[in-house]
This record gives C-alpha cells, structure tokens and sequence, in this order.
C-alpha cells in the first residue's frame, strides 16, 4: 500500500512538471498579449533652451524623444550617425567581407527557412512525456559544440585563444 501511493505521488509529480511553461525556448507564441520585447521605450523629455526654436510639428513623423536604435549602435561603436556610406578607412575591410558575392535579400530567405523548419521540427514535438527544452532539441543538428571545434584547431596547430574549460 505504501509502494503504491509513493508511484502515485511521483506520478502526480511528473504530470504536474509535464504542464509547465517552456520559456523563451518555446517554440510556439501562445499569448495573445504584445510582445514585451517590440515595445521601445521613449527617451526622456526634455525642456529646450528656447521654446521659439523648436520644430514644427509633423503629424506621422519622427518625434524628440522617439528611438533610433540604428543611430544609437553606430554611436555605440564609435562612428557618426550623420555621415552616409562606408568611411574610406573601412573599404578594404567592406571588399575582403564581400569576396565571395553578397546576397541582398539573405535575411529574408534565411527568415523563410527558417519558418519552414519550425513548422516541420513542430510536428514531431507536441507531445513529450517529460518537458524538454523545444528549442534545443529542434536546433541540436545546427548547433556546434564550442570545446570540440577548440579542440579541432589546437590539433591543427592554429592559434587558439584560452577557453574555459569544459564543465
């Protein structure tokens, strides 16, 4: 009698933890809610030094205080947000990473595929006795292990820099 309330408790157990979310990792957008990471918050408002001097209004268009995540990183990195086009110090850097042909609309395809590939990985993972991590078990094929491919180039001879060791 104690064995068996024991397996059931147990069971009770692994169908409770069988229900729980997956995270981020989840394969699926199950709320119905907005997307916590599109939304930008606004920069800080600002008195100007002269109020006669402000712009006039443009009903659609970009606002003070609006985000510019573009500008922001070029700032971040050390360029000028105003200049257009690639400095001439970077042009050999810009013809080296072009060598081989640069497909215009790659994010787009890549998108696509892999779009494709969620849908087909989904078919196969609805149902799972245990919670696993969707995202792992769908991407393991493409992903590299860090230490093997460490391995590989020291065995080769190439430099390599120091790693952490495997855990």
């Amino acid at each position: 009698m104690q064995i068996s309330k024991s397996l059931g408790a147990l069971a009770l157990v692994l169908i409770a933890s069988a229900c729980s979310k997956g995270g981020l990792h989840d394969l699926r957008n199950n709320s119905s809610g907005p997307d916590e990471f599109l939304v930008q918050p606004v920069k800080p408002l600002e008195n100007p030094a002269n109020f006669a001097e402000l712009p006039q209004p443009t009903p659609g268009g970009i606002n003070r205080t609006d985000q510019n995540p573009r500008a922001d990183a070029i700032v971040a990195l050390g360029g000028n947000p105003g200049s257009s086009g690639v400095p001439a110090s970077d042009s050999a850097l810009l013809a080296a990473t072009g060598r081989y042909g640069v497909q215009p609309d790659i994010r787009e395809d890549l998108a696509e595929e892999d779009a494709k590939f969620r849908r087909r990985e989904q078919r196969t993972a609805r149902i799972k006795l245990f919670p696993v991590d969707r995202y792992g078990d769908a991407y393991k094929r493409q992903s590299l292990d860090p230490f093997a491919v460490n391995q590989a180039y020291r065995n080769a001879q190439t430099g390599t820099p120091s790693a952490p060791p495997a855990q």
